[in-house]
């Protein structure tokens, strides 16, 4: 059987309630989960209890977009429990951030002529938490643009003109705070640093040794030979080669729940090696 350890509900910027996602889960067949909203761990309580009732592994998680090096890395957190801690009472200050961001990002597109309000991307978002994917949608609905890739594209991506910048935890102060919370934590979809062969290799021992405790080496957008050598990579660094969809239902259609694009397969062993981690 095999695992997805990267799925997103309507508490932050997917489209399935947590619920439906375990259910997702197990007409895949897998054999555990972790829900990984954006910043927040509201979900955790109904995925929990859903996961429960149908006997599948079920891992608390969050993401974070951290400072890095003058850019953005995610890091998925695993084995957050929802309740005070040292990360827990951060993302407090971290939700605090994005809602004044929601703010100027309204203003920004405002300017550029596009009838947009606050309450109509609060109407997309329901109860989760607001970003950029329910103002991609509210430009959909106005047919500003025809898709969610033409949205980020045209306007909502870094050096667009409804892009807005928020402060961020540095990576090294997220890694210990994850750390002193119980959780490991792991960079997401690592192609998104950008780097090169040597300065990848700096970047991965040098966080590791601050306390990362994995890679996401299974991911649905590469090759099974950059899985295998990202895998290699953390059995060289004695840290744990995780993976996922990244399932954020109909905001990305066609990435599906334990599955990706279609050939994804992320071994039970994944999970084995973040318990290691969390034991370390």
């Amino acid at each position: 059987m095999s695992v997805d350890l990267h799925l997103h509900s309507y508490i932050s910027d997917g489209s399935e309630s947590p619920a439906s996602i375990v259910e997702l889960a197990v007409a895949a067949g897998l054999s555990a989960i972790a829900l990984t909203d954006h910043d927040i761990l509201d979900g955790v309580p109904e995925a929990r209890a859903a996961a429960k009732t149908h006997g599948l592994e079920f891992i608390p998680g969050t993401e974070l977009s951290v400072g890095w090096n003058g850019a953005a890395m995610h890091l998925l957190v695993y084995f957050l429990e929802p309740g005070p801690g040292p990360l827990q009472d951060r993302l407090v200050a971290v939700r605090e951030g994005r809602a004044t961001r929601n703010v100027r990002i309204i203003t920004a597109l405002q300017a550029h002529g596009i009838d947009i309000s606050f309450d109509e991307v609060a109407t997309i978002a329901g109860e989760g938490s607001m970003g950029r994917p329910h103002f991609a949608r509210v430009l959909i609905d106005k047919g500003v643009v025809d898709s969610m890739t033409e949205a980020f594209d045209t306007w909502l991506a870094v050096g667009r003109p409804g892009y807005v910048s928020r402060d961020r935890l540095d990576a090294f102060e997220a890694i210990d705070l994850a750390r002193q919370s119980g959780a490991v934590p792991v960079i997401a979809h690592p192609h998104t640093l950008g780097l090169g062969a040597e300065e990848y290799a700096d970047a991965f021992r040098d966080l590791s040794t601050a306390g990362l405790g994995g890679i996401e080496a299974y991911y649905n957008e590469y090759s099974p030979d950059l899985r295998e050598h990202l895998a290699s990579i953390c059995r060289s660094l004695g840290i744990a080669a995780t993976g996922g969809s990244d399932f954020h239902g109909t905001y990305k259609p066609d990435i599906k729940v334990g599955t990706g694009l279609g050939d994804l397969t992320v071994p039970d062993e994944s999970l084995q090696q973040l318990v290691t981690q969390r034991n370390r």
